[in-house]
């Protein structure tokens, strides 16, 4: 009760820190607002207060387009801008070819199995505060992976929607931040995968783990061990998956940490 109680103070002064901005696509908008009741494509989106200041912090799509985006609020719209950005190609070669083209008895646990992360990332958790000052969720070698556009076994597939960072299998796993654990298990693609929702819409995802050891529900405290790296999933060796959605968004996780 204590922690409840704790937790609905901070998330109404919601003084914690802001993530960098990049209003691109795949990046973060930081706009001025005076209400917290703002929406963003007809999703709410997180309003954090800064030195008796609103500001809402929207996560743009990697398919957003270039130009003028409205913020919807009862007052009215708010523009703001989106630039362009272009990412790079990157070509793997996946040895598991069912792990590229699935087999028709797969896609049935797929789809299941796309639904319940879709859920997570739909979650928008109000009485949480949500601290953006992220600490990297396990040593290792940090790529900048995010926003790829992935040809595996010479077939395009969709962007690659987080950072992978490179460790050694049973590397430990932590919480960058607090929150609850909004869904786990063992997926198709992703392998042994955690998703913690860290209120306002902010949830991040921890793909290929060996181990898990949280559970949907579990509350979770900054830096606790929830899992170490495994190569489980589609993957060319042992790392962790780590992204990061904002308002049903997948945004860098370079702009919540300071050294990408």
């Amino acid at each position: 009760m204590i922690r409840k109680l704790c937790l609905l103070l901070l998330a109404t002064n919601n003084v914690l820190a802001l993530p960098q901005q990049e209003s691109a696509p795949g990046g973060i908008a930081v706009v001025a607002v005076e209400t917290r009741d703002v929406t963003y494509d007809d999703k709410p989106v997180w309003v954090a207060e800064e030195e008796d200041r609103l500001y809402a912090v929207i996560g743009i799509p990697l398919s957003a387009k270039p130009g003028t985006h409205r913020l919807t609020t009862a007052k009215g719209s708010i523009p703001f801008s989106v630039t362009k950005k272009e990412y790079s190609v990157q070509r793997l070669t996946i040895e598991n070819k069912r792990k590229v083209n699935p087999l028709e008895q797969d896609l049935k646990r797929i789809r299941g199995e796309r639904r319940e992360m879709d859920t997570a990332f739909n979650r928008f958790t109000r009485d949480v505060a949500t601290d953006s000052a992220f600490v990297v969720p396990v040593d290792g070698i940090m790529s900048s992976s995010f926003g790829l556009r992935r040809i595996l076994n010479d077939q395009p597939r969709n962007p690659h929607s987080g950072m992978d960072i490179a460790a050694p299998e049973g590397a430990p796993v932590h919480t960058p931040a607090a929150g609850i654990v909004a869904a786990a298990g063992d997926y198709f693609f992703n392998g042994n995968t955690i998703l913690i929702d860290h209120g306002h819409g902010l949830i991040t995802m921890y793909c290929h783990l060996s181990t898990m050891d949280v559970k949907p529900g579990d509350w979770v405290d900054k830096e606790q061990l929830i899992g170490k790296v495994g190569q489980t999933g589609r993957v060319t060796g042992a790392h962790l998956h780590w992204g990061i959605s904002l308002n049903n968004a997948r945004v860098n996780p370079a702009l919540f940490i300071e050294s990408p």
